[in-house]
């Protein structure tokens, strides 16, 4: 009785890992299509080297084909603006993911979650320490 136990408890084991070997493979820049609500909050440097805290919020939108736009509203040290922001994204297929700036200074290294749900992201830009955290609208 012991081995058969031993030997469905070692099945059930074998089966659990293999969605997991093929779930890393499973992303792609398309599935990061549509309108999103985000946060993001951190510091970033002036030109003295200064750490300054920044946080604001936004939308995107994202055409699936890796090009983005939105509108930031944000908070640097405390002096309130709002502006747009365009760039373009690539998803790997492990969910690893990237956004580069097309008319700033704001790029990022992410990771994709939820089905293309949800985005995750730290800055990648020297000085800056930030995250983002971007949600699909429903």
């Amino acid at each position: 009785m012991k081995t058969i136990a031993a030997s469905i408890l070692a099945l059930v084991v074998s089966l659990a890992q293999v969605p997991m070997a093929h779930a890393a493979d499973h992303c792609t820049t398309a599935m990061v299509k549509g309108h999103y609500g985000f946060t993001f909050s951190g510091f970033t440097q002036d030109a003295n080297g200064n750490n300054l805290p920044l946080a604001g919020t936004g939308t995107a939108t994202s055409d699936g084909q890796g090009n983005i736009s939105a509108t930031i509203n944000a908070s640097f040290n405390g002096s309130f603006e709002t502006f747009p922001y365009t760039a373009t994204y690539v998803v790997n297929s492990d969910c690893s993911s990237s956004v580069t700036s097309t008319n700033g200074n704001a790029n990022f290294s992410g990771v994709v979650v939820r089905g293309g749900a949800e985005i995750l992201g730290v800055a990648t830009n020297p000085g800056e320490t930030w995250t983002i955290d971007l949600k699909r609208i429903d």
